[in-house]
């Protein structure tokens, strides 16, 4: 029987809200309906995808189908306003977007061109009463400040200014690939917004979030580079993970993939996943064999950088804060309230200005603000300075991972000795025994004495974990990769 006429016998005989939004199984489903498992099973997942159904497996591995909506589609109404309401509120949103993302901008320049009005109107004022205005005498410094801003950030005429050409034909192709690389690096940062610039200097740079199906494709692409067959070893070289956490990702690519564990008589364990072998490529299609994902350690952790621009956008966005800063602290010191500035402006401005409390629109606001805006990023390079200890500790550990997975590969002790040189070059720090025990006891290792006395370290499920893939991949089926031969295709 075909899917959909055994769903609509499903549908005919299991209609009630009260059967369809609780779970079942496909034998409920058969009893209550007549039709045999297979069809029963096939209606039920064809059901599944027509009406949003979901799926639950039991410990025993039984499947429940469960159908909250029964058999109707209530999110077709949905859909149909949500689309209705995307149209009316595209706009809406754009804008919205722009403003938020651009507001520290927007309030830096805002109140920059307020006070940049006021001074310009009380050096006005006091010229038309013949004597210096209060602002007379910080005109000159704002327009030096705003010639800086463009002299230090404006193109062409910054001085830091690099041209983006193309290259330089110097009839060495190396040199053309290197400068051709710095331009489009240069044209990449030349096309960041300005305000995306602002946010950077407050918050810093946006680093990217991990994406999680990135590390299992580096995985599954290690499985199929080593026929099929892969251990704890391989997934701790290319994710950087802990063994602690390695085991558990693994037993959740068993369930995704199809895999199985399997135990040597030498006990080492390893995982095969015949079915990710299975592939269209013809296996003498490539030049060369590939080489697979990078381990961890060839990527050291780094500290991200404090502002991701160059000196010229930061100099440009620290003068512009610091002219709100000092404006701010000008108008406090006078007294500019909102009604002061209006008996300034006005025909027969006082001598002495009344005391009208404290200016706060004017004065405590921007300068709160323009606080903030430098107090950020000084609070961000003390916590990258305080984080340079776990950026060291993790490079340290990744270091010991890889001497202990090179040796344990090779069936050979590492010593004491090895891991403090490898993690005193790769740190620039001398590493505590402590912390060489640490991450040998989290790799599994036992100390072992060499025949000179020294220190050394072995890791027996490592050793017997890497034997044991090597016989496997040595004596892995090659039909498993294999597909069979095709009979019909709607292209032939």
């Amino acid at each position: 029987m075909a899917p959909a006429t055994a769903a609509k016998a499903l549908i005919t005989q299991l209609g009630s809200p009260t059967i369809t939004r609780g779970p079942m199984t496909v034998a409920d489903a058969s009893a209550k309906s007549g039709l045999a498992l297979r069809d029963a099973e096939a209606g039920l997942t064809f059901l599944t995808a027509e009406y949003r159904g979901h799926l639950r497996v039991t410990e025993d591995g039984d499947l429940l189908y469960v159908f909250p909506d029964g058999f109707t589609k209530p999110w077709e109404t949905k859909e149909r306003w949500q689309r209705a309401m995307g149209a009316v509120t595209h706009a809406l949103v754009g804008a919205g977007r722009f403003i938020i993302r651009a507001w520290l901008l927007i309030a830096m320049v805002a109140y920059a061109l307020i006070f940049v009005a006021i001074l310009i109107g009380l050096s006005m004022a006091g010229n038309r009463r013949d004597e210096r205005g209060p602002g007379l005498g910080l005109i000159g410094v704002l327009f030096r400040a705003i010639a800086d801003a463009v002299f230090w950030t404006a193109r062409p005429f910054s001085p830091v200014y690099v041209y983006p050409y193309a290259f330089v034909d110097d009839g060495f192709s190396g040199t053309r690939r290197r400068d051709q690389r710095r331009a489009t690096a240069q044209a990449k940062e030349d096309e960041v917004p300005f305000y995306e610039r602002v946010n950077r200097f407050v918050f810093g740079p946006k680093e990217p979030a991990p994406d999680p199906l990135l590390l299992r494709a580096s995985i599954l692409e290690v499985i199929r580079n080593g026929k099929g067959r892969i251990g704890l070893s391989d997934v701790m070289r290319v994710t950087g993970l802990p063994r602690d956490a390695a085991d558990p990702l693994m037993a959740r690519l068993m369930l995704d993939h199809d895999g199985t564990v399997e135990v040597s008589d030498a006990g080492g364990i390893y995982y095969v996943f015949p079915e990710m072998r299975r592939t269209a490529a013809a296996a003498d299609s490539l030049p060369f064999p590939p080489r697979g994902p990078k381990a961890a350690w060839e990527t050291p952790k780094t500290q991200p950088p404090l502002t991701g621009n160059g000196v010229k956008h930061n100099l440009g966005i620290a003068a512009l804060n610091a002219f709100n800063l000092l404006a701010s602290g000008w108008v406090l010191a006078h007294g500019l309230t909102i009604g002061n500035l209006m008996l300034l402006f006005s025909k027969k401005p006082p001598m002495v200005l009344p005391d009208d409390g404290l200016p706060i629109a004017l004065g405590v606001v921007p300068l709160l603000f323009s606080l903030l805006i430098f107090m950020l990023p000084v609070l961000r390079a003390v916590k990258n300075k305080l984080a340079e200890g776990a950026v060291r500790k993790e490079n340290a550990r990744l270091q010991i991972m890889k001497e202990v997975l090179t040796h344990a590969a090779r069936k050979e002790p590492v010593s004491d000795d090895v891991l403090r040189d490898r993690v005193r070059v790769a740190t620039g720090h001398e590493p505590t025994s402590k912390e060489i025990t640490r991450e040998v006891v989290a790799l599994g290792g036992d100390v072992d004495t060499g025949p000179e006395g020294e220190i050394r370290y072995r890791f027996a499920d490592l050793e017997a974990e890497a034997e044991a893939l090597e016989e496997e991949r040595a004596h892995a089926p090659e039909k498993e990769a294999r597909l069979g031969r095709v009979v019909f295709g709607s292209d032939t």
